[in-house]
């Protein structure tokens, strides 16, 4: 089984900002608009995760860098 290569933040960020444009031109058709939100949520979440890992990493360094 081939494992599925993880997205990058600045994917997943470029991905949700086309969803956020497509809403706000008017442009996603009511057929989808819910599968677009729950794309978006699913995004949302995996950014955020990312950032709080990062987060954690930065502070880990820092503190290494001072002790």
């Amino acid at each position: 089984m081939v494992k599925k290569q993880e997205r990058s933040y600045e994917e997943a960020m470029d991905e949700l900002t086309q969803i956020v444009d497509k809403i706000e031109d008017s442009s996603l058709g009511i057929d989808s608009l819910s599968q677009e939100l729950k794309k978006a949520q699913t995004l949302i979440a995996f950014c955020k995760e990312r950032l709080g890992k990062v987060e954690q990493d930065v502070k880990h360094i820092l503190e290494d860098g001072q002790g």
